[in-house]
């Protein structure tokens, strides 16, 4: 048997980059590190922010809730126009309005003359940047890698954005105790312009185009009907509707509280995010390696210990127990994290993976408005332990709930293959002599074997219809 030239696997030479690290994989993963370091530690500096104003647990909550509602409000518009343009013009348009907004915020609070209702006009633009940003990047990240290393992919890039979440919460937690958070919010702007600029260099005329649709609203349509037609992915949007709305809570209000309350200010709460980042990063690098066959289950059984972080403020634990309960949640939520991004990539045609992944965050953050701006109301009414325990029950609840749906235990990890836009052209040819001589083999042992152009067919599975359009 002759060997190709080059195994798939093989980097090219010079190169120490894997080949599912394409140009554009490489420029999202830089531009995520650089974001989520600013962008971690702003979320410190806007709730010290808000202290510092003579706000209380409400005002934080009405702040958190401005910059959600226009999240939710703007997400499904921008998931359709992120499947219409080119996506990376989507991306820098809104880390531009990212930029300007966050440099406005950090230009009040450092001036001393910031108010409540000027900090939610601000955040309420940030949150618009957002609903089009989320989208639109999920698209391209999942376009830009492999089917066949997608887990790895997609584990190698959240253990990246992770360890900046870790830089960044930290160093944004010492400088708002050292500094104050009007410079960490201006550090957030420059990140924005810096990402910004390293996303336009990104290449889609690899993406094919898509076809002339009948407009915006009937690519929301579209995207609707391949919504709810998948029983696994409106269930698991429906939990952490409940799920994420809680930690909303939990995160942007409660655990400050708590932070300045019991455990001294602001620098141990920023090491308990820290911490969940750590955590973060442990679990990415364990789904380096580890490729479940029922990936759903196993990352549904990983949502649990997300309830930790509230029982650990309930009670409350010092500042120690609360950092090994957000390690544990962070290495737990990865699990999740990469297991529903492996799910998506694989069962999602990529024409509409921005309009569904719309529809997975409008849905994911719906309750983030409700549930902030009545999280002051609800420690009022119920006492703040209370309610940290109670949203801990809930996700617990909402979690095994999920777990009686089928498809949630039963849909497995099956091999295709994909284009990678941005991808090393060397690795891309080895790629194509590989399945040349696999088809060879296959058609020399067996009568009758389809060429290796077409596509491979899907085991039979809980959502096998939307397999089969994925894969043609």
């Amino acid at each position: 048997m002759t060997r190709p030239a080059a195994s798939p696997r093989s980097t090219p030479l010079g190169s120490r980059r894997p080949e599912w690290a394409g140009r554009n994989y490489v420029l999202l993963t830089a531009a995520t590190i650089v974001t989520n370091l600013g962008t971690h530690g702003a979320l410190i500096a806007t709730t010290w922010a808000v202290f510092d104003t003579g706000g209380d647990a409400g005002d934080v909550g009405l702040v958190a809730m401005a910059r959600f509602l226009p999240l939710v409000l703007f997400l499904l518009i921008g998931g359709a126009v992120a499947d219409r343009v080119p996506r990376h013009r989507v991306m820098v348009a809104a880390n531009a309005l990212n930029c300007v907004s966050q440099a406005l915020f950090a230009a009040l609070v450092l001036s001393g003359h910031a108010q409540i209702w000027q900090m939610m006009v601000l955040t309420a633009l940030c949150g618009t940047g957002q609903a089009f940003f989320n989208p639109a990047a999920e698209g391209m990240l999942m376009s830009s890698v492999t089917g066949e290393q997608a887990g790895r992919a997609f584990a190698v890039y959240r253990m990246a954005m992770h360890g900046a979440s870790i830089g960044g919460a930290a160093l944004g937690g010492a400088l708002v105790a050292f500094v104050g958070p009007g410079w960490v919010l201006l550090i957030d702007a420059v990140a924005f312009a810096v990402a910004g600029g390293l996303r336009a260099f990104l290449e889609v005329s690899g993406i094919p185009e898509r076809a002339p649709g009948g407009g915006l609203f009937a690519d929301l349509r579209e995207g609707w009907h391949e919504f709810v037609g998948r029983p696994w992915l409106w269930s698991i949007v429906a939990q952490f509707s409940v799920v994420v709305g809680l930690i909303g809570a939990v995160e942007s209000v409660y655990g400050p509280l708590v932070a300045k309350a019991d455990l001294g200010g602001a620098r141990p709460w920023g090491i308990a995010l820290a911490a969940y980042g750590v955590g973060t990063v442990a679990g990415a690098v364990l789904m380096t390696r580890w490729k479940p066959r029922r990936m759903l289950l196993v990352g549904t059984l990983g949502v649990f210990p997300i309830a930790l972080p509230s029982a650990a403020l309930a009670v409350p634990l010092d500042a120690a127990g609360l950092t090994a309960a957000m390690f544990v949640s962070g290495v737990a939520i990865e699990i999740f994290g990469v297991s529903w991004m492996t799910t998506m990539h694989q069962e999602i045609p990529e024409e509409k993976l921005s309009r569904v992944s719309a529809y997975d965050w409008f849905g994911s953050t719906a309750l983030l408005p409700l549930t902030t701006a009545l999280a002051g109301p609800a420690e009022s009414a119920f006492g703040r332990s209370e309610a940290l325990w109670g949203a801990a029950a809930l996700m617990v609840l909402v979690t095994a709930l999920v777990l009686l749906v089928p498809d949630v235990r039963n849909m497995t990890r099956r091999t295709y293959t994909k284009e990678i836009t941005g991808a090393d052209p060397t690795a891309a040819k080895a790629e194509t002599a590989t399945r040349a001589e696999t088809a060879a083999l296959a058609q020399s042992s067996a009568p009758a074997v389809a060429p290796a152009s077409a596509p491979v067919p899907a085991p039979a599975s809980a959502d096998s219809e939307g397999a089969l359009r994925r894969d043609g």
